[in-house]
């Protein structure tokens, strides 16, 4: 990773970048065990890996360097790092994302004794800038939302994790379920939904999506001997059409489902297939998740969680009710943090506390004012406003958060949790409003990221209007002759993304030769692995 491509290029500083849950900091403890071992870069005298979520709880310390990784490292106390070039050093920075200090590169003081005390934000800038320590080796990951946080002259490599390929992701299922008419089952069942198959790129979702469905195929066996009838031929989706999980909002509400009978069984003893929903629970770790999400955190410490009316003495057990939900950490240094087990269940379980909290106050949770709003104005607020939100952020924070709150507007998605939320009566009126206003949104100019992501909005909506009508642009083979309106070049792009097959080539040559082309089908052109 820090080998230069010619000679007389040193790299010194690494950033890589990665969605969230895809693998970054599997990749640090491969990386770190690897070398452990005598496998692996043995050139590396020491290393020290520093994750941010934990140094966060220091933020307001001033202290040096040295006292740093002491902390950290309490066996390398004593280690003198002032001797330049006798050993190298590799200093890995886990979680970009997750840092809260500001990294205030441009106004922080030079610093270059590691011996001196000062703040950590002063501490991190001068070492990634080069002023502590120039000899050491920097390793930071990150999403790619807060790369940014970095200046670009300060990294001398970016790198990025791309995840599974379709290859990777059946081997996944084959390796989880020694069963393989199980397996079979269940990768036929991911590939008939293509934005499900696409999500498998992500390690966890693979994980949720393996969960959700293994449940749904054990729950209908154990039917099946209760009637006496076995018919392990039938597909998932034969099997039982309204109840297996299609679109992603669908898999999330199974995965809580799943994880609350879980935790039930465990705790209470309850083995009723109906689920049994702690409202005051959910909702306190919706606010949570809610609020974070807006803040573009996924690590809590104790003030947050109080702000949000959790008790920090008891919050074991929510960890404990909801295991593969929420978890409680501690780390090295004696602090104690709190995440989502993904930011996708973060994402999700905000996107449900928001409509609680329709159901409960009778108005949208992006309304500050105390006054109630009418039903229906009150669902289509929410939705839209969540909409504007999510096309106004520059790094798609809450493009997934979107798609799960459209998807539980429906009521079929509503009704598994019944017991939970509200059936909204004439709730077909504010979705069929809020698609319209989606069509309508793709005529403003938006980046190909974003359009793309309302396309996902739509199919959660099961909208495929637009979808269907460039599929018969397609067919016809008039596209490289036609004036695309922009919903149509957008609809264009989800469709080819969303092919059956990984795209090896793509023929750009095929369309209209033109800017918007370019622009509108960049996604694609990123996807593909050559275009002519």
């Amino acid at each position: 990773m820090f080998k230069a491509p010619e000679q007389g290029k040193e790299i010194k500083t690494v950033l890589t970048k990665g969605v969230a849950g895809i693998g970054k900091s599997v990749s640090v403890q491969k990386f770190v065990l690897d070398w452990a071992e005598g496998k692996e870069n043995q050139d590396i005298k020491f290393i020290f890996p520093l994750p941010f979520r934990e140094m966060n709880l220091k933020e307001n310390e001033k202290q040096s360097l040295m006292d740093l990784i002491t902390q950290f490292f309490p066996e390398s106390k004593g280690l003198n790092l002032t001797r330049r070039n006798n050993f190298k050093v590799l200093f890995i920075l886990d979680g970009l994302d997750e840092c809260r200090l500001p990294l205030y590169f441009d106004v922080n003081e030079t610093w270059s004794d590691v011996s001196s005390p000062a703040s950590l934000d002063v501490l991190l800038t001068n070492l990634i800038k080069g002023n502590l320590l120039p000899s050491a080796l920097i390793w930071i990951t990150t999403r790619p939302a807060a790369a940014s946080k970095i200046p670009p002259d300060c990294i001398d490599r970016v790198t990025e994790i791309r995840g599974f390929n379709d290859a990777q992701k059946e081997e996944y299922f084959k390796k989880r379920f020694t069963d393989e008419n199980q397996s079979k089952k269940i990768i036929d069942h991911v590939k008939q939904s293509k934005s499900l198959f696409i999500m498998c790129h992500i390690p966890v979702f693979c994980w949720i999506s393996a969960t959700v469905l293994q449940n749904i195929l054990e729950e209908k066996r154990s039917n099946n001997e209760r009637n006496q009838f076995t018919d392990t031929s039938k597909t998932l989706q034969e099997s039982n059409t309204e109840d297996t999980p299609k679109t992603l909002t669908q898999m999330y509400t199974h995965f809580l489902r799943f994880q609350i009978q879980q935790s039930r069984r465990k705790y209470s003893g309850e083995y009723t297939p109906d689920v049994s929903w702690d409202e005051q629970t959910i909702c306190s770790l919706g606010k949570l998740a809610f609020q974070q999400l807006e803040k573009n955190n996924l690590i809590f410490y104790d003030t947050d969680l109080e702000s949000c009316g959790i008790d920090v003495s008891k919050a074991s057990a929510y960890s404990g009710m909801c295991t593969q939900i929420f978890k409680e950490e501690t780390g090295i240094i004696l602090g104690t943090t709190y995440c989502f087990v993904h930011l996708s269940i973060q994402e999700f379980i905000a996107a449900l506390y928001a409509h609680l909290f329709l159901d409960i106050n009778k108005k949208s949770v992006f309304v500050q004012d105390s006054i109630e709003q009418e039903e229906n104005e009150a669902m289509f607020d929410l939705l839209k406003t969540a909409v504007d939100k999510a096309l106004k952020s520059d790094n798609g924070h809450l493009d997934l958060f979107l798609r799960f709150l459209l998807g539980l507007s429906l009521q079929s998605n509503r009704r598994l949790l019944r017991g939970l939320l509200t059936q909204q009566d004439g709730s077909d009126q504010s979705i069929k409003k809020i698609v319209q206003y989606i069509k309508q949104t793709f005529e403003a100019d938006l980046s190909p990221e974003r359009s793309i992501n309302l396309f996902y909005c739509l199919n959660e909506l099961n909208d495929q209007t637009l979808v269907k009508d460039i599929q018969a642009h397609l067919s016809k083979g008039n596209l490289s002759s036609s004036d695309l309106s922009p919903a149509q070049w957008s609809a264009l792009a989800f469709v080819l993304l969303t092919s059956e097959k990984e795209l090896e080539e793509f023929e750009l040559q095929k369309f209209k030769k033109s800017d918007e082309c370019l622009i509108r089908l960049s996604a694609v052109i990123k996807t593909s692995k050559r275009a002519l």
